[in-house]
């Protein structure tokens, strides 16, 4: 058994629309969001697959943009709750533990690969900075403890951010049981519920799955929104790659794929 709380459930027979990683391209997800508002029909459900943050762009722009495109989407008729859903991806993660910083005992390398990692434009966002950063590093636990509380301060004072950061999941799965959402990666030796954090940081091990030519746990088809290589939209009779370098250069990309994990369409931001 999987827990409800940290998998997201996508119940229905309707559409199933899947959004790659954004990256803080706030003009892209806005130009996507445009081209698949008409697109959307009665049961159609919408998963984001993460990284919504990080690398550059407007990072509040883009939060605002998911909740502007949220409460429209929940505006429609007979939508509900469960018909939306978004996935933690590598820089939420990192986010969530630059907020925890001051639990780290080696703070100061740990926010060295954070910003290593692309996590600077979200503290940038926020008010911070790394000088600071590693000046309450230096200080010791009680002035980073202070520095991470500001941090979430800030957060809080966009109406929404908190929550929508509150709400991410770690995978989504449909129900019937027949397609599996992840970030970027999955250990496809692993049961589900013994992921872990491999749904963002094993893309080796879903090249594995690739490789092996076979279905995961009865899935017909698993789905990630993150490739660091960035090849577009690649179809495997059992996986499905969805990236086209947003935030990197390159277009956002979403797919529709029908109950059975048969792909329906697709839309790009820059078609």
């Amino acid at each position: 058994m999987v827990d409800s709380e940290r998998f997201a459930r996508l119940k229905g027979q309707g559409t199933l629309w899947i959004v790659a990683a954004i990256h803080g391209d706030v003009a892209r997800l806005g130009r996507l969001h445009a081209a698949l508002a008409p697109q959307l029909r009665v049961a159609d459900r919408l998963v984001y697959t993460g990284n919504f943050l990080g690398l550059g762009g407007d990072i509040l722009g883009t939060f605002n943009e998911l909740l502007a495109f949220r409460r429209w989407f929940l505006g429609r008729p007979s939508a509900i709750l469960d018909d939306i859903a978004y996935l933690r991806g590598a820089q939420e993660e990192m986010w969530t533990k630059l907020l925890q910083l001051h639990f780290a005992p080696n703070p100061r390398e740990v926010l060295d690969w954070l910003i290593a990692q692309g996590a600077g434009p979200t503290l940038a966002a926020y008010g911070g900075s790394v000088a600071d950063g590693m000046a309450a590093a230096r200080a010791g636990a009680v002035v980073l403890a202070r520095w991470t509380a500001s941090l979430r301060a800030a957060q809080s004072a966009h109406p929404g951010h908190s929550q929508l950061m509150t709400a991410i999941k770690r995978a989504g799965m449909t129900d019937p049981k027949a397609v599996l959402i992840v970030h970027s990666g999955l250990n496809p030796e692993k049961p589900l519920a013994e992921q872990k954090d491999a749904f963002w940081w094993d893309g080796k091990g879903f090249n594995r799955l690739i490789a092996a030519e076979r279905a995961y746990d009865g899935f017909a088809r698993v789905v990630r929104g993150f490739d660091r290589t960035t090849p577009g939209l690649v179809e495997t009779p059992y996986t499905l790659t969805l990236d086209g370098g947003c935030g990197r250069g390159g277009p956002l990309l979403a797919v529709a794929l029908a109950p059975d994990g048969q792909v329906l369409g697709s839309l790009s931001s820059d078609a």
